[in-house]
């Protein structure tokens, strides 16, 4: 009895404790890790996200830009921080989904080492072909590769990139065989579809936005589940035909496993928020980023889980590594 006693103001003195440190909470700057160069879309976006919350947490959030091996290492280095609500970082499906898939050894657990806070945007690909390509449509595209099977080409900005991975996915959901041509960066790979020196790409829309108004490439069909605001002519992969085809490459952020639920719900809340300022919305329509509805925490976890049950054998069939 006097043991059970114990334990239960142990528990009763813990569950204080987490709140009342809620309460205080920040009492001091918190450090973003951001998995990209300062500059980039990524990066941008941390920046956006940092100074609206330094506002309403009254406190400064520092952005931290750890680049290298495709964000494996800052996203390891915010899995082993202290779990006490002073970090976070900006995550996305390629470091929490796609580099479990690519990297032997990434670092990290994306499941058991991190909590998901909240989802904040998405970037979807648009399928693209230089404007001398007779196909229209996606069907007409499709059946230039069912005439030569393993033949059409089409580009990315490397190996396992979501570039490539919709060039797989777009394999397993219509049967079609497809022959993919690597670059070393983006830019050239877009340069490829346009120049006609491959048959096709599947890139983010705001990297070839503009040479698609310009005329220089052509789009056929959009990778989001619903049509793009920077794209709307452009029909979705399922209403072009292709069945349960989406790829919206989200972002979001996390903090370590083990964060107080109560920090996490006020972080969750505040970017929730933030993502709906008006200003903050046209800053990331800005950088071709569509915000995404709002959701929770526990939300947020469960695309992850369900993302990595989605992409997980898609990248091993194609045999993509990083390593």
């Amino acid at each position: 009895m006097v043991l059970t006693k114990r334990n239960l103001l142990a528990a009763g003195l813990a569950v204080v404790s987490t709140r009342s440190m809620a309460q205080a909470w920040p009492t001091k700057p918190i450090r973003m890790i951001v998995p990209l160069a300062p500059g980039a879309t990524a990066d941008i976006v941390a920046r956006v996200f940092a100074e609206e919350l330094g506002k309403s947490l009254g406190q400064t959030v520092v952005v931290d830009n750890k680049t290298g091996a495709g964000g494996t290492i800052a996203t390891a280095e915010l899995a082993r921080a202290p779990a006490d609500g002073y970090t976070m970082g900006l995550v996305s499906q390629g470091t929490m989904v796609f580099n479990i898939g690519l990297y032997k050894t990434p670092g990290y657990d994306p499941l058991k080492d991190l909590a998901m806070v909240a989802v904040t945007g998405g970037v979807s690909n648009v399928l693209i072909v230089s404007p001398d390509n007779p196909a229209r449509t996606v069907a007409d595209l499709l059946a230039q590769a069912r005439a030569k099977p393993g033949e059409l080409t089409y580009s990315s900005g490397g190996v396992g990139t979501s570039h490539h991975m919709s060039g797989v996915l777009l394999e397993l959901r219509t049967g079609v065989k497809l022959q993919h041509v690597p670059y070393r960066a983006t830019p050239a790979g877009i340069q490829a579809v346009a120049n006609g020196e491959v048959a096709m790409g599947l890139f983010n829309t705001p990297t070839v936005i503009g040479l698609i108004k310009g005329g220089k490439l052509k789009a056929l069909a959009v990778t989001s589940e619903q049509r793009s605001n920077l794209l709307p002519d452009a029909p979705t992969m399922i209403e072009a035909g292709v069945k349960e085809y989406v790829v919206n490459t989200w972002m979001g952020f996390a903090v370590p496993a083990g964060v107080p639920e109560p920090v996490v719900t006020r972080l969750n809340a505040e970017i929730n928020r933030i993502g709906q300022l008006p200003q903050v919305r046209e800053k990331m329509m800005g950088q071709g980023i569509e915000m995404l509805p709002p959701v929770t925490p526990a939300a947020a976890q469960k695309l992850v889980a369900a993302d990595l049950a989605l992409w997980l054998p898609i990248i091993k069939a194609s045999g993509a590594t990083a390593d």
